[in-house]
């Protein structure tokens, strides 16, 4: 059991926080959980989809931006969408306040963030090929 504010580990990337409450190494890798902050003007992730997981997302401040198909969506708290595998999709804040949702992905994806957040703490942010690099090794494709 985590209480407020707590969580297993914590990683940065693009300006947004990450705060896992559940890891794949707690459940045999079937779900991971974060808590994730988007700031106001923060950077996306690139587009794209994931050839290995399901990805849901539940906005529990602010509002949320997500592009899931053709789909312009616009998403509020207590807002849920689920983008199935294969779902092009990216997100961001919409709005001008700090945005926060719960990010959870089955099967896990916690050691993905643990990369991208070593990629984006080395000093400069990395290019849009080092991203997709990482992204690619971890099932994920350009959409």
């Amino acid at each position: 059991m985590l209480g407020p504010g707590e969580s297993e580990q914590e990683y940065a990337a693009r300006g947004s926080r990450m705060f896992f409450k559940a890891l794949a190494g707690q459940d045999d890798g079937d779900l991971s959980l974060m808590e994730r902050t988007l700031p106001v003007g923060g950077r996306r992730p690139p587009p794209h989809r994931h050839t290995n997981c399901t990805e849901a997302y539940f906005v529990l401040d602010g509002l949320v931006a997500i592009q899931a198909g053709h789909e312009e969506l616009s998403v509020g708290p207590e807002g849920f969408v689920l983008i199935p595998r294969g779902t092009p999709h990216t997100f961001g804040n919409g709005g001008d306040a700090e945005a926060r949702l719960l990010v959870i992905h089955t099967p896990a994806m916690d050691a993905y963030f643990a990369e991208l957040h070593e990629l984006w703490n080395r000093g400069e942010p990395p290019t849009p090929d080092e991203e997709r690099e990482l992204m690619a090794r971890f099932g994920m494709e350009k959409a």
